[in-house]
């Protein structure tokens, strides 16, 4: 586990995301909440992070469909109280105006009585849509001994995929400080240590909370500003020369592999999202949900353990309360309550909670929403054209079925 922190930190999840290039999975529901490698939500790693890092007085600010967000929130997330512990799940209040949130920075802005109550030294601001593992504690050490009001956490990608990201330029000299900030660059200039890499902002912050309190106030007030975060705040910093950066290579999380460490997906795509269900059920997974040293929380709920009777099964991730029987599933996730029939097979899939594979039929390639009900005989994945006149939407090449969908 984390060292203690030095200072009075609170964290800040933004947890507001539509995630429209995940629907038809955040058709009824916020993007934060979208289940990932059966049993957890996608916001189990950042509260886990945090939480794991010593920083323990968190608040997540929702705003879309937030229902089964604050749902899971309240039901799993509850820390001891004797010492002023808690994970408080904060939906839009306008407690300055009319509007709902207009942006990250404007979340933040709308919510600094949070931030006035508890009167922290320190705010760390992170996302809530991205799997990975993280020690926020070393981020803070080094934004203590830099003493730059703003801190950005940055992953190295390669100089190829530039253009995807918000890209952090750094002098030569002084590799910790950003110089600029550039938004998907088509021409940047790779690191000092490494021309072939570039450093990709992660959505990870910690600020000095007079500075961010000020940077946020300052921004509602700027009628040309989106009031993003890293599109508005961070730059602001970076152009007074108060901005450093923190290389997430250097954070070692206990337990972590060679293989894992380092690892972080953002999962904001269909097939990002898919792919990083396949990064789990690899026989030498590339991101190692078993390490106990620093572990996902979440809560499953009351259901039994898996019960797999005759059949054939090989790279799977079982959670609680799944029955195969008689089936073949191979190279996939099957989420609490999953059921498979005699003689079916399912085949590069992720299956969420609860969902039904009836007898002989044949499931490839696909995501199955909640309570999805394939009946026997039937096939998914198999013909785009059939899939679409079923209703199913086709994407990333792959056949996706919302939550309750029927297959008509």
């Amino acid at each position: 586990m984390a060292v203690p922190m030095r200072k009075k930190v609170m964290a800040i999840v933004l947890a507001g995301g539509e995630g429209k290039r995940l629907m038809p999975l955040t058709t009824d529901r916020a993007k934060p909440a979208v289940p990932y490698a059966g049993i957890y939500r996608l916001i189990d790693f950042a509260l886990s992070n945090v939480v794991n890092s010593g920083c323990l007085q968190v608040v997540v600010l929702t705003q879309y469909k937030s229902h089964s967000l604050d749902r899971h929130i309240t039901q799993t997330w509850r820390m001891s109280t004797m010492l002023g512990n808690y994970v408080a799940s904060v939906p839009a209040q306008q407690r300055v105006g009319k509007n709902w949130y207009l942006g990250s920075a404007d979340a933040i802005y709308q919510s600094l009585n949070l931030i006035g109550d508890e009167r922290p030294d320190l705010v760390v601001v992170v996302g809530a849509d991205h799997v990975y593992r993280m020690d926020f504690a070393q981020m803070v050490e080094q934004h203590i001994e830099l003493g730059a009001p703003c801190s950005v956490a940055a992953i190295r990608q390669p100089i190829s995929l530039a253009d995807q990201f918000g890209v952090i330029d750094v002098p030569a000299d002084d590799p910790r400080r950003i110089r600029e900030f550039l938004e998907k660059p088509t021409d940047p200039v790779g690191l000092p240590d490494s021309p072939d890499e570039v450093l990709a902002s992660m959505g990870n912050y910690c600020f000095d909370t007079d500075a961010l309190v000020d940077a946020v106030t300052r921004d509602a007030s700027d009628l040309a500003s989106k009031h993003d975060m890293g599109g508005d705040i961070v730059p602001g910093f970076v152009e007074r020369g108060e901005a450093a950066v923190y290389d997430y290579k250097d954070n070692y999380v206990p337990g972590s592999t060679d293989r894992d460490r380092g690892y972080w997906r953002d999962v904001g795509t269909m097939r990002s999202y898919y792919e990083a269900h396949m990064d789990v059920v690899s026989p030498l997974p590339v991101f190692n949900l078993y390490n106990y040293e620093w572990p996902i929380f979440t809560s499953h709920g009351p259901y039994p353990p898996a019960k797999v009777v005759r059949s054939e099964v090989d790279e799977v991730l079982f959670s609680p309360g799944v029955v195969v029987t008689g089936g073949s599933v191979h190279r996939s996730v099957l989420s609490p309550g999953v059921f498979v029939s005699s003689d079916a097979t399912v085949s590069g899939s992720v299956l969420l909670n609860d969902v039904k594979i009836g007898a002989g039929a044949v499931v490839r390639n696909a995501i199955l929403d909640k309570n999805v009900v394939i009946p026997p005989g039937a096939r998914v994945g198999v013909d785009p054209e059939e899939d679409a006149a079923h209703g199913f939407v086709i994407l990333d090449g792959l056949t996706v079925a919302g939550k309750d969908q029927p297959y008509d």
